[in-house]
């Protein structure tokens, strides 16, 4: 059970986290430097994935652990060129999903300062 404590639950809980991931992906379905590191057709399965992975973090349900294991989100991403150009599209549909929330500016700077980072932990190369 989440903690009600939790940001996960002061931001709305499951709700909040399928609207962030569903508005994230409906740029990176168009972007054109980033939808080729999604090979499967349906980008279902990745909502899912980001979804549950964002909601433990944040402390919701673990699900994402108790289907994957540990995030080890630097080994997961390693198979793509992760490079500033990638993290900055990457961010940048972030931003927009991160904006359509309409969150207390607190919670909406506590979200977007662990996404950044995490975005900035994911470059693995600097090749263009």
């Amino acid at each position: 059970m989440p903690d009600p404590a939790s940001f996960y639950a002061a931001v709305g809980g499951h709700e909040t986290f399928v609207r962030l991931v569903d508005a994230f992906y409906a740029g990176v379905a168009t972007d054109e430097l980033l939808r080729p590191m999604y090979p499967d057709a349906d980008l279902g399965p990745a909502k899912v994935r980001l979804t549950l992975f964002l909601e433990q973090y944040w402390g919701g349900p673990t699900t994402y652990s108790a289907e994957r294991g540990h995030p080890r989100l630097r080994l997961r991403h390693a198979p793509f060129k992760v490079n500033p150009l990638a993290r900055d599209h990457w961010l940048a549909h972030m931003r927009v999903a991160v904006g359509s929330l309409g969150l207390a500016p607190l919670h909406q700077a506590q979200l977007w300062d662990y996404l950044e980072r995490a975005a900035h932990s994911m470059i693995n190369t600097f090749d263009e």
